[in-house]
């Protein structure tokens, strides 16, 4: 099971987003539909009972959850994807990827232009339709393999220039946590970029260059499929900085990054009657209440 799992926060219309991802990337199917009750709803979700309340995609066996929200979250560029496409293991991997960079730019927003640069041949930056941001590159095939998705993280707003400090923190917490290529600024010993591994998953971190108008929010969080009780609590107690943020297993961590510390059987404990209107009460989750 992929223990770390990046929930991507939609106004209503992750059906769609999820139909559009299944036809945009190659090697991707939807799974794993999640919908409301039917009843028992709070006032709040009342006109929601019976619809989707997530879904998801798994991209060349990748697994993104897509939630269907509100108008109150949204996906910045504070967290991204890269979508690595290696010459040694697609016969095109340059037309693979100006292929899908076609159908995403299709009514999404150019960042950084497909152009060469100097960390990659053939490389850009676009936010898709939804909000979603990728970063499509061309990799080296004599470098070590990665995988063909990996969550970018990005410092910046009150988290600007705290890279090393929350990936130092974040791979001594989980198991399988180890810290891969780090490059930095040189003017500064900011990060430039930083690759990681918990659970032996890979993820990214920067510090933005410059100062944005954005900063982490639950538009995207980092799902922790936990093993038992202990692990939740050992996840939780590791990473929650916010009381008022620890809501249904949600909580935000110091540098506003927002994580989902659940148990990895939670759609078998959601399935028991009146186990999800339980999990609205719950800040952590606690597996004995449902």
């Amino acid at each position: 099971m992929q223990r770390i799992v990046p929930n991507l926060w939609f106004d209503r219309n992750a059906d769609d987003a999820a139909e559009f991802y299944a036809a945009a990337f190659p090697d991707t199917r939807i799974d794993a539909r999640v919908t409301y009750p039917t009843s028992g709803l709070p006032e709040f979700q009342a006109d929601r009972a019976g619809e989707t309340l997530s879904v998801d995609v798994v991209i060349d066996g990748y697994r993104l959850t897509l939630i269907n929200g509100g108008p109150e979250f949204g996906p910045n560029p504070s967290i991204s994807f890269f979508v690595n496409f290696d010459p040694s293991r697609l016969a095109d991997a340059r037309g693979a990827l100006d292929e899908l960079w076609g159908r995403l730019v299709d009514g999404g927003i150019v960042l950084m232009p497909l152009d060469a640069y100097d960390f990659s041949p053939h490389y850009g930056w676009v936010v898709d339709r939804f909000g979603v941001n990728w970063q499509l590159m061309l990799t080296d095939p004599a470098g070590e393999p990665r995988p063909f998705i990996i969550p970018n993280l990005m410092f910046c707003g009150p988290a600007q220039g705290r890279a090393r400090e929350a990936v130092n923190d974040y791979v001594s917490l989980f198991p399988g946590g180890q810290v891969g290529t780090r490059v930095t600024y040189p003017d500064s010993g900011a990060v430039m970029f930083s690759e990681f591994q918990i659970f032996g998953e890979w993820l990214t971190a920067m510090d933005s260059a410059v100062e944005q108008p954005f900063t982490f929010s639950p538009g995207v969080s980092l799902q922790v499929n936990a093993h038992g009780q202990q692990e939740i609590d050992l996840f939780w107690m590791g990473l929650s900085a916010l009381d008022s943020a620890e809501q249904c297993g949600w909580l935000q961590d110091r540098y506003g990054v927002s994580w989902q510390i659940v148990p990895d059987n939670l759609a078998e404990l959601l399935a028991r009657p009146g186990a999800y209107q339980r999990m609205l009460g719950m800040g952590k989750l606690i597996i004995g209440d449902f």
